[in-house]
């Protein structure tokens, strides 16, 4: 992981006592950094302030920018855990814009990460702020695969990118998330084809992909689409971007009686497994990279808190609003990220 001087340096975490949250304040604590606790929930985040010393508690609210800038006093930058993102990104940004602080969030909402790049990108370049959305297992960890996959090429035909997880047992976070932009798009789903968003109603389709050992070939819910159309698309010259997700976590999500994660371990990580596959195709040649590692949410503290660390140690590639692998060098940070995640070293092949 990242080696900063970070001893004295405090990062605010809005949604600090969600499922994601506390990770992410814990993955901060370990790696020298002070957390300030914030979010809308005061009793919450008393009972999180007295359960460690040296923990800050500042209640905030969306409807009260003045509290927002109270959370945000003194911090170098802020981590944004709280869905659903459509309701938060825009307020917290806009605090992390007058505090003059870099912002990133663990957004997985399709249309919240697009918000992010179509409202803030010309402000935050103007005012040479970093955002960084979807700074998380998804959105963020499939751009960087798929940035290092791609290495010198400057255009591909397609990327898709396979969830394979042993299963999913959503948060409540998720699953207010999910109803939100199920809301949005009407029902209707999303994919991103010829180089744009475009929402549909074709049925799903079921398709075998060949993970690598030990998952090995499972089915796949085609086009099951993750944030990953966001955040590949807006700094990578691909005009067709997949993803596709096992069916077994496909069905723990959509139904209603799956419970939440329950920890098995002392860090609080659950006993689910993944398997990430990137796959860049130009003409007849592949380029892959594949993740392994546990529990799509604890993963996800690394990947911020890391982002975190390379933007307060001047170690990126862009300003404005940009996604992990435009702003990081992607190979780099996925070396980064072991032993929470390990990465296979990338492979070409001669597309069948």
């Amino acid at each position: 992981m990242g080696s900063a001087e970070t001893m004295t340096t405090t990062v605010t975490v809005y949604g600090a006592y969600g499922h994601t949250g506390r990770f992410v304040v814990a993955e901060l604590r370990e790696r020298g950094f002070v957390p300030i606790l914030a979010g809308r929930d005061a009793d919450k985040l008393r009972a999180q302030a007295a359960s460690a010393p040296g923990l800050e508690a500042r209640p905030a609210s969306m409807d009260d920018p003045a509290s927002l800038d109270r959370a945000l006093t003194g911090a170098a930058a802020v981590i944004n855990c709280a869905g659903p993102f459509a309701l938060t990104a825009a307020p917290v940004i806009e605090a992390a814009l007058r505090a003059g602080i870099p912002y990133v969030d663990v957004a997985a909402e399709i249309e919240a990460n697009a918000d992010t790049f179509t409202h803030f990108a010309d402000r935050a370049r103007a005012a040479e702020a970093l955002i960084v959305p979807a700074m998380a297992f998804y959105g963020g960890l499939g751009d960087l695969l798929t940035t290092a996959a791609m290495s010198d090429w400057t255009t591909a035909d397609e990327a898709t990118i396979a969830y394979g997880l042993s299963g999913w047992h959503p948060t409540p976070g998720t699953r207010t998330a999910g109803d939100v932009s199920r809301e949005r798009r009407s029902g209707r789903r999303v994919r991103y084809t010829n180089g744009r968003l475009e929402y549909h109603d074709t049925e799903p389709t079921v398709l075998k992909w060949p993970f690598p050992d030990p998952m090995g070939t499972r089915e796949v819910i085609g086009d099951f689409t993750m944030a990953d159309v966001v955040t590949i698309p807006s700094h990578l010259s691909i005009p067709e971007v997949r993803t596709h997700m096992t069916t077994e976590a496909a069905g723990d999500l959509s139904s209603p009686d799956t419970p939440p994660p329950t920890a098995t371990d002392t860090t609080g990580r659950s006993d689910q497994t993944f398997v990430v596959e990137a796959v860049v195709r130009s003409g007849d040649t592949e380029r892959r990279a594949v993740a392994t590692g546990q529990d799509i949410y604890a993963v996800t503290a690394p990947l911020a808190v890391e982002a975190i660390d390379r933007v307060l140690t001047g170690r990126t590639h862009a300003t404005g609003v940009a996604s992990a692998g435009q702003i990081f060098d992607a190979a780099d940070f996925l070396r980064a990220l072991a032993p929470r995640i390990t990465v296979e070293p990338l492979q070409r092949r001669v597309a069948p």
